[in-house]
């Protein structure tokens, strides 16, 4: 009994498997992610630049989406350089108390991409739809949108705490140490561990639940959001608010299609590769194109920055 016990308790670090076994491939993918990793960090920096340079756009909208480029930032910087560290040093081992706090980061982060995202959806509709309540009487104050941005980080840090907590009473037998993957999952780790996960799997059930609501909030306002936009009289009216959703409806889709397919299913986690990767890297990456490329104010923003700062060169 007691040598099951020290077999139990005696994890130290974890090897991560990886996404692949082969050399070459893992040298393809090594450049492939610090591209992308500085893609994303240079691209949601200068979304972050421009919204503070740019006194037209301190409102609202732009204040959550400053919030969500440094969160996509804080969320690969959380997994990308640690793979790409272990890629240089050949060493594929992460500690027991690196491994929690990267579990603890990336499911703050993404619970706080979905809360960010239906906190955005909703003042999508009180735009369209109420637009002299939201320009008139300001009923989005920079008090509620600051009140909503520490609720959605004091949640999400909390919902991330309690899974760690219970993780964190997990053993680990030590002759089961492999994650199948490039980083510590919540599930991943549920699977390798030797003692009961039964409450594990309902809290990890339940946080599958809390990204779905924002998700069902997301549609419902969206859908009220094409209704009342199609009521527009004017067709350059509809033209510019259908251009203002649509940026944001692809980055919804993007998270939450990726999202739902590892998560929904998790026993299917380990052929879902792809999917990973546009969760982890791929969607944060394009986050600042679509919001650039598909806003007008955001592409006039720009303009009017880089000019000021050829003008000073």
């Amino acid at each position: 009994m007691s040598r099951r016990k020290e077999n139990e308790t005696r994890v130290s670090e974890f090897l991560l498997l990886g996404i692949t076994n082969d050399p070459g491939q893992k040298q393809v993918l090594f450049w492939l992610f610090l591209c992308m990793y500085l893609i994303t960090v240079a691209g949601n920096v200068l979304i972050i630049l421009v919204i503070c340079s740019v006194p037209h756009l301190h409102s609202p909208m732009y204040f959550f989406l400053t919030n969500l480029s440094f969160v996509d930032i804080c969320f690969t910087t959380n997994l990308i350089p640690k793979l790409l560290v272990n890629h240089v040093s050949r060493t594929w081992t992460i500690s027991y108390p690196y491994c929690l706090t990267q579990m603890y980061f990336l499911i703050s982060f993404a619970h706080m991409d979905t809360f960010l995202l239906a906190v955005m959806a909703l003042d999508h509709y009180v735009v369209i739809c109420n637009p002299l309540q939201y320009l008139i009487i300001n009923i989005i104050t920079p008090q509620l949108c600051g009140g909503l941005a520490i609720l959605v980080w004091t949640c999400s840090s909390l919902i991330s705490l309690v899974h760690t907590l219970f993780m964190s009473r997990l053993t680990f037998c030590s002759s089961a140490q492999e994650i199948s993957h490039f980083y510590c999952d919540a599930y991943l780790l549920m699977k390798i561990a030797c003692s009961d996960t039964r409450v594990n799997q309902h809290v990890f059930l339940a946080a599958v639940v809390l990204c779905v609501g924002p998700c069902v909030l997301i549609m419902v306002s969206y859908i009220c959001t094409a209704v009342a936009v199609l009521q527009i009289p004017s067709a350059p009216g509809r033209r510019k608010a259908f251009s203002t959703c649509c940026s944001y409806l692809s980055v919804v889709n993007l998270f939450y299609g990726t999202v739902l397919r590892i998560y929904v299913r998790p026993d299917s986690f380990l052929a879902q590769d792809t999917a990973t990767i546009m969760y982890t890297v791929v969607i944060p990456m394009l986050n600042p194109f679509i919001y650039s490329l598909r806003n007008k104010d955001m592409k006039e923003a720009m303009k009017r920055l880089f000019s000021r700062g050829s003008k000073f060169s």
